[in-house]
């Protein structure tokens, strides 16, 4: 299946900085840059909501129209504000469709393990992974069934059935997923007539040496009076 593009109409940006960025995106715009290809570094302004709206579908690769020419180029990077919703800032790398390029995509774990039905839970270390493929060749997104997942058993990266001539860029071996039983810590209830308190660090060292204080000065009292017989 031929990966997906989309069409979209960037700007020259002459202004930099913070400031100017902040203007921008206040009039619904986003700034952002492109490079790559031995070319220069072109600042560049697009439509904040049209990007957003690309990026939702999760699509890496675009046909930017700049200054009256149309170029492939594919999204590198994207940044947020503090808070990680806003889209602030996007990069974009020059591409040939020919080559070869290295992109995150996100992971996708469909059905439900076998092993839910002895008390195993699904746990998900790997919501997305760096593959390396062709411009033409990015998956949206990499799935996987886990419905024959037993109870204490693992998935590991190697074991994703993956596009041909796509490429997991980690280790194969790195635990992907997990169905282990998830058991609950109980606190043991004080037996009936006892009332539970909390153990004090240092109350029993405490205790002994006041006890130890109050005996040293009795005992200087009652040899003070022994002296005054």
């Amino acid at each position: 299946m031929a990966v997906q593009t989309a069409q979209v109409t960037a700007k020259t940006r002459g202004e930099l900085g913070s400031r100017a960025n902040k203007r921008l995106r206040d009039a619904g715009l986003l700034p952002g840059v492109v490079y790559g290809h031995k070319e220069a570094v072109v600042p560049v302004t697009l439509t904040h909501k049209e990007v957003v709206n690309h990026l939702n579908r999760g699509l890496h690769l675009f046909d930017l129209q700049l200054d009256g020419k149309s170029e492939k180029v594919l999204l590198k990077d994207v940044q947020y504000d503090h808070l990680g919703t806003n889209v602030i800032h996007v990069d974009f790398a020059r591409v040939s469709l020919d080559e070869k390029v290295k992109v995150v995509v996100p992971v996708e774990l469909k059905g439900e393990p076998k092993g839910a039905a002895d008390g195993g839970v699904l746990t998900q270390l790997f919501t997305q992974l760096e593959i390396e493929c062709l411009v033409t060749e990015i998956p949206d997104a990499l799935r996987h069934n886990v419905s024959e997942m037993a109870l204490n058993t693992v998935l590991h990266i190697k074991d994703l059935t993956l596009p041909p001539g796509v490429r997991v860029v980690l280790d194969g071996e790195l635990i992907l997923a997990t169905v282990k039983e998830i058991l609950e810590t109980a606190t043991a209830a004080p037996a009936e007539g006892e009332t539970a308190e909390p153990e004090v660090i240092g109350r029993k060292a405490e205790d002994a040496a006041e006890g130890a204080a109050e005996g040293e000065g009795k005992g200087k009292a009652e040899a003070k009076g022994e002296a005054k017989k």
